[in-house]
């Protein structure tokens, strides 16, 4: 049985569409489950966590095109968050950026598909992170690009919340509210847990929102796993643009989210899924396929 085989076989045969937002942040999660037991890596907590997002993101909300994925005209998304490089990976091949066959080399020696998400040689992806702090400074400089040229592509950036404990993220908040960058749209996944703890047993971020909208920025607050409501986020902080203010979306979400185990457990920021573990969280997820 192939890798695409393997991660498919709960469709049994059966069409799979892809660009049903529901039905990519499952594969998302089936993916990012094998490829991190195939390669032994971590952050499978993270992968889970930003699933809608990244599926929401892939499915109607970015103008980008599998066929050309350097088009000028493209929109631009940096994952801040690179230790989650997987769920990019695993969007990017199911929407035919590249074949879905490649996922089964994640994090292997020589594979081009790095543990933290890389552009090197990888279509669809726009600048390689993994070093926290360093995302939203990069997005607000290709906005301020865009701005400056009279682009009407969009960068989106996503954050974690552990991540905005780095002064840099907040540097790069003042400057995109300083440039009026209302083609900048940040989302914060706000799984509430970071490394080796909850967020607020290292570095408290609460008020969280309000912090935000201090720095000048536009800010909603989601259910992160609720695609609809990502939808209608997405939506509105499109028709921001024109008004001068940055937008942010502080999506609320589980870390490990789909799997019961795993979910609020601190472990599985670098846990690795094999043996037991792994056949129970397969057996969950292919108990929920949509």
């Amino acid at each position: 049985m192939t890798y695409t085989e393997k991660t498919h076989a709960a469709f049994a045969g059966a069409p799979i569409d892809a660009g049903d937002p529901r039905v990519l942040a499952w594969l998302i999660r089936r993916h990012g489950l094998e490829m991190t037991h195939i390669s032994r890596g971590s952050h499978i907590g993270a992968i889970f966590s930003l699933a809608e997002i990244m599926a929401t993101l892939y499915t109607g909300v970015m103008n980008v095109n599998p066929a050309e994925p350097r088009m000028p005209s493209r929109d631009r998304l940096i994952l801040s968050k690179g230790h989650a490089g997987a769920a990019v990976y695993a969007a990017l091949a199911e929407r035919g950026f590249f074949d879905v066959e490649e996922l089964s080399t994640h994090y292997a020696n020589g594979s081009r598909l790095s543990g933290h998400v890389s552009h090197k040689g990888v279509p669809g992806v726009e600048f390689s992170t993994g070093s926290l702090g360093h995302g939203l400074a990069v997005a607000a400089g290709m906005a301020l690009g865009g701005r400056k040229d009279g682009a009407d592509w969009r960068v989106y950036c996503i954050l974690g919340d552990g991540e905005c404990d780095e002064g840099s993220v907040w540097e790069a908040a003042l400057q995109a509210h300083q440039y009026q960058l209302d083609n900048l749209i940040a989302v914060v996944d706000h799984n509430r847990m970071q490394s080796l703890d909850f967020c607020e047993n290292t570095i408290a971020l609460e008020p969280f929102t309000d912090k935000w909208a201090a720095f000048g920025w536009n800010v909603m607050q989601v259910d992160g796993h609720d695609v609809a409501a990502l939808q209608d986020a997405f939506a509105k902080a499109k028709a921001n643009r024109g008004t001068g203010k940055p937008t942010v979306i502080i999506a609320e979400t589980t870390k490990g989210k789909g799997v019961s185990f795993m979910e609020n457990d601190i472990l599985w920021h670098y846990r690795t899924p094999q043996g037991e573990e792994y056949e129970a969280a397969l057996k969950e997820l292919e108990a929920h396929r949509p």
